[in-house]
């Protein structure tokens, strides 16, 4: 695959910042991939260059990491030949540098690793999941849809960032999102009688001011029973609530609602007592990223009854995810493409944790575009389950349509993930 040329510019993102999209084109052949932004961030992400210039977009720039891609790195590169995703990836490791992409920035580096496995899927006319994965079957994933919004990413009252629904009992994909819309409209109307605000939070969730934080999931209950369905045995609840976020002088602090700061060992508690009474499947960042004590003793008394996803704790890097295994630290991964900066990275990162019978739980971020690599991710990795936000906004849903296409070509070449992903013991 031979390289001509890589051109990167500064785009938007669904919040209105800017953000770095590429096109390579390789064989005759260009594709574009687009870089998303995260708002709550794991301190070990890979660093998501800015240009800090105050008089553009109040800081958020990007145009030194547009320009860092279109001088040097199309100097290096163009004109070279690449016999993989993995080549191309590491020679762009090698020209940043650093440990953290700090140089080139995350941004631009992901944007031109997607463009180049998108090039690399057109030149030789196959899909991207199969140009990241050849497979004889692929298993579509379970949407878990954000449908109600708190912490960073709504102006509300609730501490927890993400109250998910897993609509997990259906045949295949197009009719498991058909019952995730159904359960997102009726909680829209029965907020709206209930006299709450029925606006949406930076995913698309809706973002009222609750009583209280455990109401979020009362009135996720009530909606999957209006909807027609069954708590737990049709649809289930996960949870998001970004631990790391609430942390505060040890303890993690619920400034949003009650005021209350919780140990390690309560909200420990807590957690097992929404798990035991409400059907929740998956807690990801139950706790925060630096409390690895605190993760060890929720793994060991909650691990065989939840998913435990780690986010922040692990950022999608395989060194950490290998001291998470070793340590016996959850029994999942979040994995988000920005978080290492290349696809390639991302795949040892899936393998790694696979291998090792962790889950993989393939996640957009909360400043998305119309990019929809994640949902060939997701199909690639037979990682059963997806998180891009809520039933409605277009960067959201484009995620769930590509996968509708995806289902539809595939035809009998996949099965749906359904209860297989979620055993609640």
């Amino acid at each position: 695959m031979k390289l001509s040329k890589i051109h990167a510019r500064e785009i938007l993102d669904s919040r209105g910042n800017p953000t770095v999209e590429v096109e390579v084109t390789i064989n005759g052949t260009t594709s574009r991939g687009i870089s998303p932004s995260g708002a709550s961030t794991g301190e070990k992400e890979a660093v998501e260059l800015r240009d800090g210039d105050q008089s553009r977009y109040q800081g958020k720039g990007v145009e030194i990491a547009v320009s860092g891609l279109n001088k040097e790195v199309n100097s290096a590169m163009a004109g070279q030949t690449f016999e993989s995703q993995e080549a191309f990836d590491k020679r762009l490791i090698e020209l940043d540098g650093t440990e953290n992409k700090s140089r080139l920035g995350a941004n631009s580096m992901l944007a031109a690793s997607i463009a180049f496995a998108r090039a690399s899927a057109s030149s030789k006319q196959i899909p991207l999941y199969r140009q990241l994965v050849e497979r004889d079957q692929y298993i579509m994933p379970v949407p878990c849809m954000n449908v109600v919004n708190g912490g960073r990413h709504a102006d509300n009252n609730v501490d927890f960032q993400e109250f998910m629904i897993a609509p997990h009992n259906a045949p295949t994909f197009k009719e498991s999102i058909r019952m995730g819309e159904e359960v997102f409209h009726t909680l829209k109307s029965l907020l709206t009688g209930k006299g709450y605000s029925t606006g949406v939070g930076d995913e698309g969730g809706f973002a009222p001011n609750l009583k209280s934080n455990e109401e979020a999931v009362e009135v996720i209950m009530e909606a999957i029973k209006k909807a027609g369905y069954k708590p737990g045995e049709d649809i289930s609840i996960c949870l998001d609530p970004a631990t790391s976020e609430l942390w505060k002088d040890g303890k993690y602090s619920l400034f949003k609602s009650t005021k209350e700061n919780f140990t390690s060992d309560q909200l420990i508690d807590l957690w097992e007592q929404w798990i035991d009474k409400y059907p929740i499947v998956l807690l990801e960042d139950g706790l925060g990223e630096n409390d690895w004590e605190g993760w060890k003793k929720m793994t060991d008394r909650l691990g065989k009854k939840v998913e435990l996803v780690g986010d922040d704790i692990f950022c999608t890097n395989p060194e950490i995810i290998q001291q998470g295994i070793d340590a016996g630290i959850g029994n999942s991964v979040l994995i988000k493409l920005n978080q290492i900066g290349t696809i390639w990275e991302t795949l040892q990162a899936v393998e790694l944790a696979q291998k090792n019978n962790y889950h993989c739980f393939i996640s957009h971020r909360s400043g998305e575009t119309e990019d929809t690599t994640i949902a060939d991710l997701v199909v690639a990795t037979n990682a059963g389950h997806i998180k891009t936000g809520s039933g409605c906004l277009s960067e959201r849903v484009s995620k769930f349509n590509q996968l509708l296409r995806i289902e539809e070509e595939l035809g009998g070449q996949s099965s749906f993930a359904g209860k297989n992903t979620f055993k609640k013991s």
